[in-house]
């Protein structure tokens, strides 16, 4: 017996509560550490430069979603296939390939380096699927998986802060300075994945309340697909919504503040933290809900609250009702409260609720590729169709939008799902080939 098998046996003997907790802030941790290699070099701004009339950061996040779009495309059956004694191998090797490129795009000039973005991206893609595993079909997922996902909203404010401190403060290069804050979260990230290796299996009565997580074959991705095609295609219209406008919100953070008259280095973490806690809490409340359609029905009804907060702060803004920092954090939470669900708890408990033998990976890559694809378009449509509108105002235009079709495809994605289960005479279950 291997010495990580013997602590896995020791920590299974320990109190279910504190199990969690610690598979939690480990989730944590290693996204975080992982957000330091993927978002850090949206803290620069790189002087303006331009190449083919567009902006050269603009070209940069571009080529970072192309590799990471692909990544999601290759990861629906890269996630749903891969075994668990193989995800901290692949969770460092993916990581350090991306930390590489960020050495390449530091020492090679521009506009020649914009190709290190794309490797960077592609690798990192997987991350979250990965990383996930270790956390779902378990009682306490709601818990795990929403400490995990506000990573989503704290790394990304919080690198940034990092990023921009190395540059003012300690007079790093914009184009060294990915490279250095990856560094100084290379042995956190280790740390964090080592004890998520540590993190005991699922018991049987995780697998009798949320259905057992298997890898999926063809046979099994294409029943999965058949059986839920409606609500999957509200579900990725929805996502793909949210994707682009957190995507925007992410990269162009820094230009949207600025153009808004605020600054500082702290205001990017600031606003995210309180994000985040107002998240972390709402969602940490469904581990109460032990009836799992009744838990996806809040769980559609959380989604739908944040696209009505959404619209309703920007049509505040836009009438001068509120000040640009409580828009800011207003329309974030509602935002993020549309956008994490999907990260963490939805898929979680769709699939408990009709008893599916599958895994949350190979849904979630459906939504995310096709998510970051429309990511891309909507960046390309900036720059060569509505190129004179500022981050700030385009923001702002595309909430609006996003809050109208959004709320109602949730309406109706709750109406699908809802109906589904309800007349469903026997528990939907997959035969494992």
């Amino acid at each position: 017996m291997t010495i990580i098998q013997r602590l896995k046996d020791q920590i299974a003997a320990w109190p279910y509560p504190l199990v969690s907790f610690l598979a939690a802030i480990a989730a944590f941790g290693a996204y975080t550490s992982m957000y330091a290699f993927r978002k850090s070099f949206s803290a620069g701004v790189y002087g303006q430069q331009e190449y083919l009339h567009i902006d050269y950061k603009v070209w940069l996040v571009i080529a970072q979603l192309i590799g990471y779009t692909l990544s999601k495309f290759y990861g629906i059956r890269f996630i749903a296939e891969v075994s668990p004694k193989k995800r901290t191998f692949y969770v460092l090797l993916l990581i350090g390939v991306a930390w590489a490129a960020l050495l390449g795009f530091a020492v090679i000039p521009a506009p020649y380096n914009i190709v290190f973005l794309f490797i960077n991206g592609f690798p990192l893609g997987m991350i979250w699927g990965l990383i996930f595993g270790y956390l779902e079909g378990r009682k306490s997922t709601e818990f795990m998986a929403a400490v995990m996902s506000i990573s989503l909203i704290f790394a990304s404010g919080f690198v940034k802060t990092v990023g921009r401190t190395l540059i003012t403060s300690f007079g790093v290069s914009e184009y060294f300075m990915p490279f250095l804050t990856g560094a100084l979260f290379v042995i956190p990230l280790v740390i964090f994945v080592f004890f998520l290796e540590l993190m005991p299996p699922p018991t049987l009565e995780d697998k009798k309340l949320r259905a057992e997580r298997v890898p999926m074959s063809a046979t099994d991705r294409w029943q999965f697909l058949i059986r839920f095609i409606p609500g999957i295609i509200l579900v990725v219209i929805i996502y793909v919504m949210l994707t682009v406008m957190r995507d925007v919100r992410d990269n162009f953070e820094v230009e949207i503040w600025a153009e808004l008259g605020v600054k500082g280095n702290n205001i990017y973490t600031h606003v995210d933290s309180i994000i985040s806690i107002l998240v972390l809490v709402m969602m940490s409340l469904l581990i109460l809900v032990k009836n799992n359609r009744l838990a996806f029905k809040y769980i559609h009804l959380f989604i739908i609250t944040g696209f009505v907060l959404l619209g309703i702060s920007t049509w505040m803004f836009d009438h001068q009702l509120i000040h640009p920092v409580t828009w800011m954090t207003f329309a974030g939470i509602g935002l993020y409260m549309g956008y994490v669900p999907f990260n963490a708890i939805y898929f979680e408990r769709m699939i408990a609720t009709f008893n599916c033998r599958s895994n949350v990976g190979f849904v979630m890559y459906i939504a995310d590729s096709v998510g970051y694809l429309g990511t891309i378009s909507i960046m390309m449509f900036k720059e060569f169709g509505s190129g004179h509108i500022g981050w700030s105002a385009f923001f702002k235009n595309g909430i609006g939008y996003v809050a109208l079709i959004g709320g109602v495809c949730s309406v109706l994605s709750l109406i699908y799902f809802m109906h589904s289960a309800k007349s469903s005479k026997k528990i939907y279950k997959y035969e494992v080939i």
